[in-house]
């Protein structure tokens, strides 16, 4: 019985000790089969927030009326989640207009042509975009809209 007892408890130890080295915790091999995502790089000029402040001044009032961050309806990494490079930066909702800020002009674009499709509302200027689809936004006549859009550009580009 003795001789038994050894035996089984030779094969479980050798089996725990093959076990443990050929463990399935491929960390260093995920680790490196994952694509590390690029870190975009630090944005020069006005944050969405900014140009509200400086398009309410540059078009002659001094609010475009109720700023709202409502970054979180266009970023996953605002509500915590996964960041996509397709996120907006920030998102400040007035009764005016809504103003989105990018990290790139090419998300702008991509954004700003896909919601076109469905909203003729969208102007791109670098990469903001400006949109009048939610609040009192609509109100805003097309030539307020077109002031609004130059007068980002010109803050954009100085």
């Amino acid at each position: 019985m003795n001789h038994r007892t050894t035996t089984a408890s030779l094969i479980l130890a050798a089996a725990l000790a093959l076990t443990a080295c050929s463990s399935s915790d491929n960390s260093d091999d995920q680790a490196e089969a994952k694509p590390k995502a690029s870190t975009p790089k630090k944005q020069t000029g006005p944050t969405a927030k900014q140009a509200a402040a400086k398009l309410a001044d540059a078009t002659g009032v001094t609010t475009l009326g109720e700023p709202t961050d409502n970054t979180g309806s266009c970023s996953n990494k605002a509500v915590g989640k996964e960041p996509s490079p397709k996120d907006c930066s920030q998102l400040i909702t007035t009764d005016t207009v809504s103003i989105y800020e990018f990290p790139t002009v090419a998300v702008a674009d991509q954004w700003t042509k896909t919601r076109a499709k469905s909203d003729k509302t969208w102007r791109q200027v670098g990469r903001f975009a400006l949109s009048w689809a939610v609040r009192d936004q609509a109100l805003t006549s097309k030539e307020r809209r077109t002031e609004l859009e130059n007068a980002l550009r010109k803050i954009t580009e100085s």
